[in-house]
């Protein structure tokens, strides 16, 4: 069965593809917020993405090495329209667009007239107009792998010319268009210096850990990275992905198993590192936000983690309160929601203080994006606890 959008009046769905502009794919979301007059509430997506393979070729200038730059370029020329130089992605094994079923997921081919400004620009624009969202916070795709890539300097260089790049060309051409900027982590010192390199830049928000690495958190090296943020008011994401290359993963043999699960288990570890170190007691300023993991999995984290520490609370002596306190005061993206089980959501929501501690995120363009409805629609909110979720929380934690 082809994907497809609605045409005129005649309801007559016509096919999807790789060259549908955003807005057709998108116009379903368009009527939504019309009828639910999204235009007249603050909305902010905290999780949206874009393909930096497209401006592979300008990115790849930024990079400070005149060695790595030169043999980049040289890959880009004899490889035209590979766009991948640095970039650690099997793309043979990316299973996201279902065999063809989801285009839009393996490729944004769509006409986009001549205006002077970056492509990245454009489509941002159409998705967050169509669906009715004021701020866009946008995260990269394929390289939120950087983190197992086998040579530290490339993370470092690559991503340190993505931001250069990403504060010259694109959060300068559209003040709706924000920011958490890629630290290289698998490197204490160069995340500390890119923090003090880009804070202040326009449209610079937080600081973002991509969570598939094998890096613990609570290491001494990342304190004054730590402290850095706290003093400067900045937020530090965890953002999660796949990795199919894990070797827990690697006993999975379809993609919905480990998608399913490896999305969930880097944060699960990162968080478990981050809250029995003490960290949040060492750092009780700095706002943490775990983007990208849906929420099912917080409730079992915080009784799991209780339930350990009330049996063992001398193995987390910085500790003055049960895990789960700690876990309710940190900030999360609801993407993707699990709204399978609606009383287990409505639990999930209390027990993760969701009214001030969740933020909206669309995903978009990936293959299972949420629109705002997925908070609108919930029947068990507030007028109030819906604006906030939708664009208050982001509007306090990033002082939009």
């Amino acid at each position: 069965m082809d994907s497809g959008v609605e045409k005129g009046g005649d309801n007559v769905l016509e096919p999807i593809s790789i060259d549908t502009d955003t807005r057709d794919i998108l116009a379903h979301a368009r009527s939504e917020a019309d009828k639910k007059n999204f235009d007249d509430m603050l909305i902010v997506d905290i999780d949206a993405h874009h393909n930096e393979r497209l401006s592979w070729d300008t990115i790849i200038q930024y990079i400070d090495d005149p060695v790595i730059r030169h043999t980049a370029t040289e890959y880009q020329n004899l490889r035209p329209g590979s766009q991948t130089f640095g970039l650690n992605v099997d793309s043979g094994m990316r299973y996201q667009d279902v065999g063809g079923r989801i285009p839009h997921q393996s490729a944004r081919r769509e006409i986009i007239e001549s205006s002077g400004e970056p492509n990245d620009v454009v489509l941002a624009r159409r998705a967050y107009e169509s669906m009715g969202i004021d701020y866009t916070v946008i995260f990269p795709t394929p390289m939120l792998f950087l983190g197992i890539h086998p040579q530290v300097e490339m993370e470092v260089a690559l991503g340190r010319a993505y931001n250069r790049w990403l504060c010259d060309e694109i959060l300068s051409a559209d003040d709706k268009l924000k920011a958490m900027l890629f630290l290289p982590f698998n490197d204490p010192k160069a995340s500390l210096e890119f923090v003090r390199e880009f804070a202040g830049k326009k449209g610079v928000i937080g600081f973002m850990v991509t969570s598939t690495r094998y890096r613990k958190v609570h290491h001494n090296d990342y304190m004054p990275l730590y402290a850095e943020l706290q003093e400067r008011g900045l937020p530090l994401s965890f953002h999660a992905s796949s990795n199919w290359g894990d070797r827990t993963m690697s006993q999975f043999d379809r993609f919905i198993s480990m998608h399913a699960i490896s999305f969930v288990l880097c944060n699960i570890v990162h968080m478990t590192n981050w809250v029995l170190s003490g960290l949040p007691e060492r750092f009780p300023n700095l706002d943490v936000i775990w983007i990208e993991s849906g929420l099912a999995w917080i409730p079992f984290l915080m009784q799991r983690l209780d339930n350990e520490y009330m049996m063992r609370s001398s193995e987390a002596p910085l500790l003055k309160r049960r895990p789960g306190d700690y876990i309710r005061e940190m900030y999360f993206s609801c993407q993707p929601m699990e709204l399978g089980y609606p009383k287990a959501v409505e639990c999930t929501f209390d027990m993760i203080n969701a009214e001030t501690q969740l933020l909206f995120a669309s995903d978009w363009p990936h293959w299972d994006f949420d629109t705002p409805s997925v908070i609108y629609d919930l029947p068990f909110l507030s007028e109030q606890a819906k604006r906030n979720i939708l664009g208050l929380n982001a509007k306090r934690l990033f002082k939009l």
